[in-house]
């Protein structure tokens, strides 16, 4: 039998990872993290179990690279879909909404990454964390940003927060006004991106004045005022 190539070699490597981390995803989300095992992860992959610990050096690793691969996919899907723009404050608002819809949509897989990176393991560096990170650095170099290398890690920040008040769990704040917020901040028109059907309500709680979050994150680089009034 001829040896196979170095690169076909490579590429079912890479093959073999990419089935362990859907695998991840796929089961955290329907049993939730502690419930999942290693074991579960290579049969839902169909590879051996020995196979994991060759690629990823333990479970919380495995498991922040599937969500960190799951967050790039979103966000590259939403950058590059129909039709497709260069223009800054479009691709700005599309990751914006592609970040905040996962954190509505996959609340278990986000939940339960978030309280990872607070865990003693902390944040974990990997190459799907890079090709996120280097996805969201290009996002902010084309909105316009004249240092992007000190305004991604605070768009990364603020996104961040944003997602662990959505998640909260008793006291969770609606997507439409973390949205509202993160589009004030930026001078972005609400009709960028994928705006939700209706814009957040301005509540006036115990007859008071309209709630106004205009300073929840501070200052922003648009024209202040609602999004949209620009």
């Amino acid at each position: 039998m001829t040896p196979r190539s170095a690169s076909v070699n490579e590429e079912l490597r890479r093959r073999s990872r990419e089935r362990l981390l859907r695998a991840t995803v796929e089961l955290v989300a329907e049993r939730g993290y502690e419930a999942t095992t290693l074991s579960d992860i290579a049969d839902r992959a169909g590879t051996a179990r020995g196979l994991v610990s060759y690629y990823f050096p333990g479970k919380r690793q495995l498991f922040q690279s599937a969500v960190h691969r799951l967050m790039h996919t979103a966000l590259a899907q939403a950058l590059e879909r129909e039709p497709r723009t260069e223009e800054g404050h479009e691709r700005m608002a599309r990751a914006i909404d592609a970040v905040l819809g996962l954190a509505r949509d996959s609340t278990v897989l986000m939940r339960a990454h978030m309280a990872g990176i607070l865990q003693a393991e902390g944040f974990v560096r990997c190459a799907e964390q890079q090709r996120l990170a280097e996805l969201l650095r290009d996002t902010v170099a084309r909105y316009g940003s004249p240092t992007p290398d000190t305004d991604y890690p605070l768009l990364r920040a603020l996104l961040m927060g944003s997602v662990f008040a959505i998640l909260l769990p008793g006291a969770p704040m609606p997507a439409e006004v973390l949205r509202a917020e993160l589009f004030r901040r930026y001078g972005l028109a609400w009709e960028l991106g994928t705006p939700p059907t209706e814009r957040p309500p301005r509540v006036a709680p115990q007859g008071g004045p309209p709630a106004d979050f205009s300073g929840l994150f501070g200052a922003g680089r648009g024209e202040p005022g609602h999004p949209g009034e620009r």
